[in-house]
């Protein structure tokens, strides 16, 4: 989808040299902390400004602007007339994506409905809570049924009910065949959804494909609980081991956990448990992004009042 995309802001290089890939109906994120050149990016993708260098292509067309009613966007910076009623904010985003008013008034209200917010519809945007407006945006986006849809950072500002409301929304998109991209900071929100993702640092993205396979960056690490404390058996263990509590942790040994496991239970070790953990995304973010750049990134969704 994009390829070599480059942009500078006077002097400075805010994206420098971006490649990602969607797959269509896949869900795609786009990690990074604040300023890391993530809404540069989007932007660039659906052409609302052009790369200095660089190419992509959305739909199949060089020129996103011809597809532009293929697409739905959510950007960073929400913003709806305060004196337009819901209904009326909903089918007038349709309408700038060639949805004729009437049926954008009449999509709107079963989106709402859908949403549970069907008592706001006459409601002007000034007189809803920050969250409910920001859902009636969020549908806006969505009412022209688009094939590609962006999302800048959609989690923000939304109450932890909402968030989980959205994430339902995003997956049931993908699995009509909607092609998703989104922004986030918030890893979990990542974690959960997405099929793969790219990781932007500092205009640049170290890591892009699939979310199994940046977690692979990270061997899997061995959990273990013994009843004794000291033995014949600690020989067995990695050089790596660390101990925590009762709790001895090392990374999977390059020849599986079945040679380890014997040498446990010759060396009477006395095992209560042992599981193999594997590398949550954030790990990988931080092995991959660096400390600094995961300084910046959430673990947990963030919870804000509606």
């Amino acid at each position: 989808m994009a390829r070599g995309l480059v942009k500078r802001f006077d002097e400075t290089l805010a994206v420098d040299g971006v490649d990602i890939t969607a797959r269509r109906g896949s869900i795609t994120g786009i990690l990074g902390p604040n300023g890391a050149g993530k809404t540069t990016t989007l932007r660039m993708l659906l052409g609302i400004i052009d790369p200095d260098e660089g190419n992509r292509s959305v739909l199949g067309h060089a020129d996103p602007k011809d597809v532009a009613r293929l697409i739905g966007y959510l950007p960073e910076e929400r913003g709806l007339y305060p004196a337009m009623k819901a209904i009326e904010a909903i089918a007038f985003m349709g309408a700038l994506r060639g949805l004729p008013l009437a049926e954008g008034r009449r999509r709107g209200r079963e989106l709402l409905e859908q949403y549970g917010l069907e008592h706001a519809a006459e409601r002007q945007i000034r007189k809803l809570s920050k969250g409910m407006a920001q859902i009636v945006q969020l549908l806006g986006t969505l009412v022209h049924e688009p094939q590609l849809v962006v999302f800048d950072e959609p989690f923000s500002g939304l109450d932890a009910i909402n968030q989980g409301k959205l994430e339902v929304l995003i997956r049931s998109l993908a699995d009509r065949g909607v092609t998703v991209i989104f922004s986030t900071h918030v890893i979990a929100h990542a974690e959960r959804l997405c099929e793969s993702i790219a990781i932007i640092a500092g205009g640049k993205v170290p890591f892009a494909g699939r979310v199994d396979e940046a977690r692979d960056r990270i061997p899997a690490q061995v959990r273990l609980e013994t009843s004794d404390s000291d033995g014949p058996w600690r020989a067995a263990l990695p050089e790596a081991t660390r101990r925590v509590g009762q709790f001895w942790y090392f990374p999977l040994p390059e020849t599986g956990i079945e040679p380890l496991l014997r040498a446990l239970i010759d060396g009477e070790a006395g095992i209560q448990s042992l599981s193999i953990e594997r590398a949550g995304l954030h790990d990988a973010f931080v092995a991959i992004a660096g400390e600094a750049a995961a300084a910046d990134m959430v673990t947990t969704p963030e919870r804000e009042d509606a």
